[in-house]
């Protein structure tokens, strides 16, 4: 009998974790391997950040720091969301957190009581509903379909809306889809928002600086229910700082002291070293930001493109982030030397074997009928990984 808890067991493992270690485990096998399951930008974090952090080890920045992050870092944020976004926000109602997912899950476990609703559109990123599960909520789902551009409509979040419901996740620009809500949009689901004052908002914009629109909008910019949105944000997608492991909320003070007092006793606060990177990247400018941006769209039209040439394949072009999501339903129920494909989970898989390209199955995105391809690599790399596809897809009937 395990020793483990219910709520480790109940856990999933995430699927794109998982998906990369898959692949990692076939290169290691001396197998040429083409990972598109990531969602990890290909570039270096800029110089000017790395030189701040050489910096602060020279001078010692090597102490504990305050659970919710240093001061300066976390007025600089503060000041970002005001020059950026039109937001008002004291540095006290930030938290910094270790990644953009602790936040989340800082959040949802401070809201969430066992049996309250959350409200989750799919498709949405893996962890949502699992950091619901760890809350012991329940989880309410929203299908937005790829004829919908995988957004959401105001009927929908209104018919989906009980007493029960406590909390609505999603983000924008969204993974794993790349849709971006429009401000017209926001507003819309703002007015519906307006009418259940028991409802809060937990807004994740980690690829607020990968968008293809004319800029990014955030839901926190309706006064109605500005004191209801957490914002979710960080360093790891703009400034290509996955490794750094720094994010943070933006809250009205309640939940900015709960983040705080949940965080003080499950990891304190974040590496020193990395908090003085964030505040050199909030104050260095944009410049690095729009290069990375510019050769993302250039790698999306390139994909989407190739993606189109390929039968069956169903796909829309996102506005954000750097993911497709196509409906590959066309090849449900196909075969290739007796392996039939049965899901989007199984169809991963096969292209994993098959291609050597690594993407990851849709059902824990929360919709069964698609695959999720990064586009976080370099061109000639799209171009060959697509070309695999092609190939292997072609194989089945």
């Amino acid at each position: 009998m395990s020793a483990l808890s219910n709520r480790i067991n109940n856990l999933s493992e995430s699927a794109t974790i998982k998906m990369a270690k898959l692949g990692r485990e076939l290169a290691a096998k001396g197998v040429d391997v083409i990972s598109l399951s990531f969602g990890e930008p290909d570039f270096h974090t800029p110089e000017h950040i790395k030189e701040a952090a050489k910096l602060a080890m020279d001078k010692n920045f090597t102490y504990y720091t305050p659970v919710s992050g240093y001061p300066d870092l976390r007025k600089a944020i503060a000041n970002k969301l005001k020059t950026e976004n039109n937001l008002d926000y004291d540095f006290s109602q930030i938290v910094v957190s270790t990644g953009a997912k602790q936040a989340i899950a800082n959040a949802v476990l401070c809201l969430v009581n066992p049996g309250e609703e959350v409200i989750i559109p799919t498709p949405y990123w893996v962890s949502y509903s699992e950091v619901v599960k760890l809350a012991e909520g329940v989880s309410i789902f929203i299908e937005a379909p790829v004829e919908q551009d995988f957004k959401i409509t105001p009927a929908q979040l209104e018919a989906a809306i009980t007493p029960k419901t406590k909390l609505f996740m999603f983000s924008s620009p969204c993974n794993p889809t790349g849709s971006v809500y429009s401000k017209s949009e926001l507003e819309g689901l703002a007015k519906v928002f307006e009418k259940h004052p028991q409802v809060y908002i937990l807004s994740d914009e980690i690829y607020e600086h990968i968008n293809f629109v004319d800029k990014h909008e955030s839901i926190a910019q309706f006064d109605a229910i500005k004191d209801r949105v957490i914002i979710i944000n960080g360093f790891s997608k703009a400034f290509a700082m996955t490794g750094w492991r720094i994010g943070y909320t933006a809250s009205n003070k309640e939940i900015a002291n709960a983040c705080d007092k949940m965080q003080g006793q499950v990891t304190s606060g974040t590496c020193s070293i990395t908090q003085k990177a964030g505040v050199a990247a909030l104050e260095g400018g944009l410049d690095s930001v729009l290069q990375m941006r510019g050769e993302f769209k250039k790698r999306r039209d390139l994909v989407y493109g190739l993606l189109k040439n390929i039968e069956g394949i169903k796909v829309n072009l996102p506005e954000g982030a750097f993911y497709f999501f196509p409906d590959v339903t066309s090849f449900f129920g196909k075969s290739y030397n007796g392996k039939v494909i049965n899901d989007a989970d199984e169809l991963s898989i096969y292209l994993l074997e098959e291609a050597h390209v690594a993407t990851v199955g849709g059902d824990s995105f929360g919709d069964t009928k698609c695959i999720r391809i990064s586009y976080a690599a370099a061109e000639e790399k799209l171009i060959e990984a697509m070309n695999r596809l092609k190939v292997a897809l072609g194989k089945l009937v």
